[in-house]
């Protein structure tokens, strides 16, 4: 009888676990269209990541772990008041398959920058361990509700107030994600102090972006990750394994 009653309660627990997805494609992070780079190929960096958002629906977290995916930058929020609807699920899955997650906000021209500072503060959670907080910098043309497009002293005024409210809260300087052309037209160069993610993917950040110093390099939109549907931007970390763990531990939240 006992048996029985054990062979029960196996297969009812059975029935009520949720299935393991099914495998779908190469354990591998793959590339649809990969770019060859003049120089050093950014598949070399030991130290291999993602970014995501709404358009990335599903991820099959623990594989993205098993096969390499380190870390992950999250969009959390954009301008004062409109949080990405996947942001805690990729939060949370992210930290149960222990990859290094980090969040950003997509900044908005037509709201104060204290506003969106404060909006961010409120969304994201101040985890020890977490990345650097992220400002996405990056011009918007599709923008229904905001076509300004700010001269760049004005620009980089306003990052800097952003900036300095999200550093006194999370304890650490916030990373500046760009790309080339609002890099050249507001003139990001003369930023100095703080740590950049370069978007590049035709050519290196070296051509791209002469003389910038950059930690992570985003060098793909038409990545691949088995178990995880549609197309994928993959990141590489500038440093060896060693200089990833030293950087961690300096950099994380604490």
């Amino acid at each position: 009888m006992f048996i029985r009653f054990l062979a029960l309660i196996l297969f009812l627990l059975s029935a009520c676990s949720p299935a393991q997805a099914p495998f779908d494609g190469p354990m591998v992070i793959g590339d649809t269209d990969p770019v060859r780079f003049a120089g050093r190929q950014p598949t070399t960096y030991p130290v291999q990541g993602m970014d995501a958002a709404r358009f990335q629906t599903s991820v099959d977290w623990a594989r993205a772990k098993a096969v390499g995916i380190e870390f992950v930058f999250l969009k959390a929020t954009e301008g004062g008041d409109l949080a990405d609807p996947k942001f805690r699920d990729h939060w949370h899955g992210a930290g149960r398959a222990d990859i290094a997650r980090g969040a950003y906000h997509f900044y908005y021209f037509c709201t104060a920058p204290e506003v969106q500072a404060q909006f961010f503060i409120r969304t994201v959670p101040k985890t020890r361990g977490t990345l650097p907080p992220v400002l996405d910098m990056e011009w918007n043309p599709f923008s229904p509700t905001c076509q300004r497009r700010p001269d760049g002293a004005t620009i980089r005024a306003e990052m800097q107030r952003w900036l300095d409210i999200v550093e006194a809260h999370f304890g650490q300087r916030p990373i500046i994600y760009t790309t080339p052309g609002f890099y050249e037209d507001a003139g990001l160069g003369a930023f100095r102090g703080y740590e950049f993610w370069l978007r590049a993917t035709a050519e290196t950040p070296a051509q791209v972006y002469p003389g910038q110093p950059w930690r992570f390099w985003q060098y793909t939109a038409t990545g691949t990750l088995p178990n995880t549907p549609g197309s994928i931007d993959i990141n590489a970390f500038n440093g060896t394994r060693s200089d990833w763990d030293t950087w961690r531990a300096a950099r994380s939240i604490r």
